[in-house]
């Protein structure tokens, strides 16, 4: 089975992310959200725990969960046999930020 990919502190998990994982989820694909492992902090106030339970309040068993380590960069090579996407929403959509969110917090 393959998937497409979201990689992401999601500290919050907030609607902009759900809207682009919807848009994907409604081209009939699978979708994966890797949770990087970060440390609590101002800027991570949330445990992995916390943040994939947001994903499965909102997908439930439509978006597959896991936890990878916190990443600096992704890097490939030639011919790696996937693609990446910027997947586009409404400007409004677009706006939604979690430093704002979590300001607010």
């Amino acid at each position: 089975m393959k998937y497409s990919l979201f990689i992401g502190r999601f500290s919050p998990f907030h609607e902009g992310h759900a809207a682009i994982m919807q848009k994907v989820l409604d081209e009939g694909k699978n979708v994966l959200a890797a949770i990087r492992n970060t440390p609590i902090s101002e800027t991570d106030p949330f445990t992995y725990k916390q943040r994939k339970s947001m994903i499965k309040k909102k997908f439930g068993s439509k978006v597959r969960v896991i936890k990878i380590p916190d990443i600096e960069e992704i890097c490939f090579g030639r011919k790696v046999g996937w693609g990446i996407r910027e997947i586009k929403v409404d400007p409004e959509i677009e706006e939604i930020s979690a430093t704002k969110i979590r300001a607010g917090l």
